[in-house]
């Protein structure tokens, strides 16, 4: 794999909100921001930044409904969620 794209990745994870968002959409899919915001107690701003940064890095995919954008675990995403709980 291309360097910059790892560092894409790295930078992606970087922060143990976004390992949350990703453990959460691991459990549950197809969650709306708002969704993110009660699960995790978090102001609904502050997910909404990570969420772009999960989906810049490829980790978070984005579904359009109507008025509403649902967000799933992308198959890049569970392979480095998986490889960070080796890392425990």
């Amino acid at each position: 794999m291309e360097t910059r794209k790892l560092e894409k990745i790295t930078k992606g994870v970087a922060n143990h909100r976004r390992i949350e968002i990703l453990e959460l959409l691991h459990r549950k899919q197809n969650l709306s921001v708002m969704d993110i915001s009660r699960e995790l107690k978090v102001n609904f701003k502050t997910i909404s930044e990570h969420i772009r940064r999960l989906s810049h890095a490829g980790l978070v995919l984005k579904k359009n409904m109507g008025a509403a954008v649902e967000h799933t675990i992308s198959p890049l995403g569970r392979h480095v969620l998986k490889f960070l709980r080796t890392l425990e």
